[in-house]
């Protein structure tokens, strides 16, 4: 037998047995991998001999497999190498039942040195950062206005982070209260100085970012994930454009059937939460209708499909301080439901662009937003291009800058339904077709837009990734059933492109309301007017009343297949005749107090 033959029958015994090593672990009863602080990485893994890092559980975990991770801060970074089989048979990374897990994307920085009342300098060797350093990192990509002198480095005082400065004289020189930081990188060692006014911070708890995330997979296709009760916080993330990766503190990489809920994720530099697109190498370099085009045409040749990508939930989770967005995806959030979520301080004020909101999606096809409380962010709920099958329902938002709700450029079909849009800052939602708003309260005004917005965006086939055609996006093709306006009417619609239909809105903007947090939830007070009270006279909206997306040619219906809007933002039942326009049925003319959202930690 020649020598290549023999290497040839050794190959293919040795895949053999590969082959099948795999498939006798996949069949293997599921285990449980504990991990603790005071753990070996040489242990079983077992409860009685834990793992000392998450990673080192990760590469043992395989389908079905749990990893329970005891009380504790972990500085690492955590990469499952692979994913469950199924929404059944998932890798679930869990924290221990009533335990406070801590996974950190810093390091505690001490040896600061006093140059004057203000201002500390420390001096850190670059080893620290392996073969990425944030200080050297800067915020940068497509449509990204200002701030370009950003880093994704951060420093931290007590969990609370400062303001970064583009001048050393701002830090040397600061008699204000405010904390700044800047920073220098040497060959060697990296140089940060920062203001403590008042503190010792070798006294203090001082982090700064050193890893670029803290739960994300190396490479796409890491499916059916489960991500439960962590706080995750402080990672060097970057601007997450369409059209690049989207790497967030918690992240899916280009994956299916992903479960993040309970989470605290907290101070990621752009985003918190992601379900976005893979990295190529037109990443960053495609800020025009066409580079976005070009960058679905690509997706859909890397299995952007209903098989391979989506479906994943995000669930009661709180995302706060985050400079980008709290949510955030480009093509990976298809067929998903975000729910539950609470998502506050969202916005940075070193940098700013085009990609800012509370939850900012891009082809939210057949996606699900529901039951989030969005507030003082600088945007609440985005969505951008191919919103088809998309369904918003029982939001509340509140105190949020430059818009509560954003529809850019997508021809549907959309629910908006039963939410409570309370900010009173401007909405761009006239430029997008086949929507329904049914039952909201709405205090924002309508952006003044134009009548035609001239950019040609896809639309797909039904409940599919597969392009369509493309269509510039005129006013018109939406309708408005039974909603309350606090501010302003619909004359923004009179000079529609396209059919609208109108019935049962009511306009008053006597009301006075506030959203108020007490000890136990948070709740709407507002004093209705004998006007509106006199307005319980509205039918109950059916499906079959919303007409179809002209465009796509598909009808706007509900996604469970129900076929009435017959119950409130708060789940009470309506009635086929007598309801109130607006998201919450009351009674009577006299103050209204009623709790809207539960407070949780």
């Amino acid at each position: 037998m020649s020598l290549m033959k023999v290497i040839a029958t050794y190959a293919m015994l040795y895949m053999c047995v590969f082959a099948q090593a795999k498939e006798v672990k996949s069949l293997q009863s599921p285990r449980q991998w504990h991990v603790s602080i005071s753990g070996n990485d040489s242990a079983d893994g077992s409860a009685t001999a834990p793992l000392r890092h998450i990673q080192t559980a990760a590469e043992r975990a395989y389908p079905g497999d749990v990893v329970i991770v005891h009380e504790g801060i972990y500085r690492e970074r955590v990469a499952p190498p692979r994913g469950g089989e199924s929404k059944e048979r998932p890798i679930t990374y869990q924290a221990a039942e009533g335990e406070k897990v801590e996974i950190k994307g810093s390091e505690v920085i001490k040896n600061w040195r006093r140059l004057n009342n203000e201002t500390w300098e420390t001096v850190i060797p670059n080893s620290l950062f392996s073969d990425f350093n944030p200080y050297n990192d800067t915020i940068h990509g497509d449509w990204l206005a200002r701030g370009q002198w950003s880093h994704t480095g951060e420093v931290y005082l007590n969990d609370r982070a400062l303001a970064e400065t583009e001048r050393l004289e701002d830090v040397l020189l600061n008699k204000g209260n405010r904390q700044l930081w800047y920073s220098k990188v040497g060959n060697d060692s990296t140089w940060i100085w920062a203001n403590f006014p008042g503190c010792d911070p070798n006294r203090e708890l001082v982090e700064i970012n050193v890893r670029r995330t803290v739960f994300y997979p190396e490479k796409p296709f890491v499916n059916y994930i489960t991500v439960r009760g962590f706080h995750v916080s402080q990672a060097a993330t970057p601007w997450a454009p369409p059209t690049a990766e989207q790497i967030g503190a918690i992240g899916t990489h280009w994956s299916k059937g992903w479960t993040i809920e309970d989470n605290v994720v907290t101070h990621s530099k752009c985003v918190g939460i992601t379900l976005g697109k893979y990295g190529d190498e037109w990443d960053n370099k495609a800020e025009s209708v066409e580079g976005y085009v070009g960058t679905v045409k690509r997706a859909l040749d890397n299995q952007w499909n209903r098989e391979h990508i989506g479906s994943h939930s995000v669930r009661h989770n709180r995302v706060s301080f985050c400079g980008q967005a709290g949510i955030a995806g480009s093509l990976g959030a298809i067929f998903s439901t975000i729910s539950d979520n609470v998502v506050h301080d969202i916005g940075s004020s070193s940098f700013w662009g085009y990609e800012l909101a509370g939850i900012k999606l891009h082809a939210a096809i057949d996606a699900v937003i529901e039951h989030n409380h969005i507030y003082r962010t600088e945007g609440g709920i985005w969505l951008d291009w191919m919103t088809q099958g998309t369904r918003v329902t029982r939001n509340l938002l509140h105190d949020n800058r430059v818009q509560d709700f954003s529809l850019e450029v997508n021809h549907g079909p959309i629910i908006v339904d039963n939410n409570l849009f309370l900010s009173p800052e401007l909405a761009q939602v006239k430029l997008s077709q086949g929507v329904a708003f049914v039952h909201n309260t709405i205090a924002w005004k309508i952006w003044p837009t134009g009548d035609v917005d001239e950019r040609q965006t896809p639309y797909m086939f039904p409940h599919d990734t597969q392009i369509k055609g493309y269509h510039d996006c005129p006013c018109g093709n939406v309708c408005y059933f039974n909603n309350l306006l606090l501010r302003e009417n619909l004359s923004m619609y009179e000079n529609s492109k396209l059919p609208t239909k109108m019935e049962g809105n009511v306009v008053d903007t006597l009301v006075q309301y506030r959203v108020e947090e007490m000890a136990d939830g948070w709740y709407l007070e507002f004093i209705p007017t004998k006007s509106l009270s006199k307005e319980c006279t509205k039918a109950l909206v059916y499906s079959q009343q919303l007409g179809e997306a002209v465009i796509p040619r598909q009808r706007i219906e509900l996604p469970d297949g129900k076929k009435a809007f017959d119950k409130d933002y708060l789940g009470r039942k309506r009635k086929k005749r007598g309801n109130l326009p607006g998201a919450i049925e009351f009674k009577g003319d006299s103050r209204v107090r009623v709790k809207v959202y539960d407070i949780w930690n």
